[in-house]
């Protein structure tokens, strides 16, 4: 996997350590303001916090007289401060959207609000049902004294828990998966009688995320409207893997490895109409964040309490939704594969693969989605699923969907290593550019060295 920008992640770390003290010298004040607003008659109390990759939460009590809440604030620098409004707010509505059409269990949003409602405006927030339950991804992983060790899927799980586990995931893919609208981004509810829900806004995505808060990528060229086809979608995602090319300094290690990037995304690109399906819609939803460190199980019963983590909710190009889960090992494909090969990978996913896929099949069997006026067999999630692994359609979208994996992804699993290093597969306009880019990321990467080397002096006398 790509490495960050040591300085932009730095200045990010800097931002979120600083709003973090605000917000702990302000833990009284948090803890009146969400009394207030619940009419919890002076009985909150604080007991404790939750820091995700993008939130941070105070858990607050009232004893006896109601039930207890999470309020939870998007974090400047680990989420791009502009946005933080817009993620908070996407993710509201789909939880709300989602509430009213499937019986996932969500906790329930008693209010939430801007960064100027909230208390010495730490930020927009969400106060929210506590749903007790351990994290699925806790449940799941290898047992280890390291907390900081890459989870791993734990080979001593038996089926039957698997099963389990895996048979309630697999009923709320289906249902997502059988919900539509008529363009891709961002959804919200019409204020008249008519209730209903429309894109409206952007697809602000995972990895727009990631490259503004990690890589240095120019935040103004990110996209700000909704999208009406799956091909423009991957063309403007196209486009934000080349930028992103040109402008994180420290991308490439040396003249091969900048060359073989180029390579991987300009093919990227032309692989496009070869990979993109129902290019007019409809399109689906779609959570790129839907994994286990996002869902709380109760152990003794294997019963998932809660799904959390909706705010990279969009209404995507429908082949992501009929891919098979990218998380069943819980370590990433992109990582595992840059750390033990592809060969490896295989033999680890597959069968569990095929374990969840039959789980579906299952869920199918039973469910009114699909008997009685169903979609035809050839059409079921559980066969779209089979047919992305089949055709490699999974490996295009989940390159799609992570920039600091698309190289690694195209060529242990789009290429065709017949081709060699692919420059004969480009244009001459194209190959002539590659020289230059090599060119350009060496000169950065020797600037960026440089100022590493300012910016962080213990390291470089080591």
């Amino acid at each position: 996997m790509t490495g960050y920008d040591r300085i932009v992640e730095a200045d990010a770390e800097e931002e979120c350590r600083a709003w973090i003290r605000k917000l702990i010298d302000a833990k009284d004040e948090v803890v009146a303001f969400v009394d207030a607003r619940l009419n919890g008659g002076g009985a909150g109390t604080y007991k404790g916090f939750f820091k995700g990759s993008f939130n941070l939460s105070y858990h607050i009590d009232f004893g006896d007289r109601r039930p207890s809440v999470l309020i939870r604030f998007a974090m400047p620098g680990e989420s791009v401060t502009p946005w933080r409004a817009e993620k908070v707010a996407n993710e509201v509505r789909f939880i709300e959207y989602l509430r009213e059409n499937t019986s996932i269990p969500l906790p329930h949003i008693h209010c939430w609000g801007s960064v100027e409602e909230s208390p010495q405006q730490l930020g927009p927030f969400i106060i929210m049902d506590f749903v007790r339950g351990t994290r699925l991804s806790t449940f799941l992983r290898r047992p280890t004294d390291d907390e900081y060790e890459a989870a791993i899927l734990n080979p001593d799980l038996n089926e039957a828990t698997l099963d389990k586990v895996y048979e309630q995931i697999a009923d709320y893919m289906l249902q997502m998966s059988c919900l539509a609208f008529s363009r891709i981004g961002a959804i919200s509810k019409d204020d008249g009688e008519s209730g209903t829900w429309t894109v409206t806004g952007r697809p602000l995505t995972f990895d727009m995320n990631i490259l503004a808060t990690s890589t240095g990528y120019p935040v103004d060229q990110f996209h700000t409207a909704p999208l009406d086809l799956a091909s423009d979608f991957f063309e403007l995602v196209a486009r934000q893997h080349l930028l992103h090319l040109d402008t994180q300094r420290n991308l490439a290690d040396d003249e091969a490895d900048a060359q073989r990037r180029f390579v991987a995304r300009q093919r990227f690109k032309q692989l496009i109409p070869k990979y993109c399906t129902d290019n007019a819609g409809p399109f689906k939803i779609f959570c790129d964040d839907m994994q286990p460190s996002n869902m709380l199980i109760d152990p003794d019963t294997l019963r998932i309490t809660a799904m959390l983590d909706f705010e990279f909710t969009n209404s995507m190009p429908a082949q992501f939704a009929y891919d098979p889960p990218w998380w069943l090992l819980l370590r990433g494909p992109g990582i595992w594969i840059e750390d033990d090969g592809m060969d490896d990978f295989l033999a680890s996913y597959v069968p569990r693969m095929e374990q969840f896929l039959r789980a579906l099949e299952r869920v199918e069997a039973k469910s009114s989605l699909v008997r009685g006026g169903g979609p035809a067999e050839e059409l079921r999630l559980s066969t779209r699923m089979r047919d992305s692994w089949r055709t490699g359609c999974f490996w295009f979208n989940y390159a799609a969907r992570r920039c600091l994996d698309v190289d690694v992804i195209y060529w242990e699993a789009l290429h065709d290593h017949e081709d060699g290093d692919g420059l004969s597969l480009l244009d001459p306009a194209t190959r002539a550019e590659a020289g230059r880019l090599v060119r350009t990321k060496m000169e950065q990467l020797s600037a960026y060295e440089a100022e590493c080397a300012t910016r962080f002096p213990e390291e470089s006398s080591k």
